[in-house]
């Protein structure tokens, strides 16, 4: 008698319990639907979201891959006045996209959550103190000539090189830009055309025959000569 006295005290009390919590968990899940819903469509954060976006694409994925691609031309440039242009192309095309990489960074800090807990947001701190080491590397280099210059020649590459792995990763993560073909072809495209212009003097050396550099007869030539100490032989005779 008292067990049942008091299972029918509790019961309504467990049943209370539980509608509440039920309805404290339906209305956490209403807020963040809510939540999400008005973040989706919050156009001056998905405006901020997209000017961010563009700032990283123009600096990372456009500018210094050219910047990069005009250096690399100038390997094969003997007019000193052309190569000058060329690294003032270069030294632009790189300045301005690291002050496009900051200011997508700052609004970055400004506007958006930033607990690093997504992959896109860790390359992305890694990716801006880089930039700025690659620019104090660019403004410290020694002179053509110096000790230092192959050290410091080295380095400019390699830090080079991880900017632009990192950029192109950072752009893929931040935008989904796998699902894009269009920037996979223009990915695409710059990395073949720097491939290509690294070769392409190779390339057009391969029809040409330098004055210094010997080579092998050919047998028509071979045949030419021996019909020539023939008749050589025979006009001494």
């Amino acid at each position: 008698m008292f067990q049942a006295s008091l299972a029918s005290i509790m019961l309504p009390l467990v049943i209370c319990s539980s509608q509440r919590h039920q309805k404290n968990n339906l209305l956490m899940s209403s807020l963040f639907f809510f939540f999400s819903f008005w973040v989706k469509m919050n156009p001056k954060l998905e405006f901020e979201i997209t000017v961010h976006g563009f700032l990283l694409w123009a600096s990372m994925g456009f500018l210094m891959p050219i910047g990069i691609i005009a250096i690399r031309l100038s390997n094969s440039e003997k007019n000193q006045r052309r190569l000058k242009h060329i690294f003032y192309v270069h030294a632009f095309l790189q300045n301005f996209a690291v002050l496009l990489a900051t200011a997508g960074a700052i609004m970055s800090i400004k506007n958006f959550n930033n607990s690093f807990n997504n992959n896109h947001q860790r390359v992305g701190v890694a990716l801006y103190a880089i930039i700025w080491l690659q620019l104090l590397l660019g403004i410290i280099r020694p002179q053509r000539g110096s000790k230092r210059r192959s050290v410091w020649f080295f380095s400019h590459w390699i830090i080079g090189t991880a900017v632009s792995f990192l950029g192109v990763l950072s752009v893929y993560s931040g935008l989904e830009a796998y699902k894009n073909i269009l920037f996979t072809a223009q990915v695409t495209f710059i990395l073949f055309f720097y491939l290509f212009q690294d070769k392409w003097s190779y390339i057009q050396n391969q029809g040409l025959v330098l004055d210094n550099e010997p080579r092998n007869p050919t047998s028509q030539e071979i045949c030419g000569d021996d019909k020539k100490q023939k008749e050589l032989k025979a006009e001494s005779c």
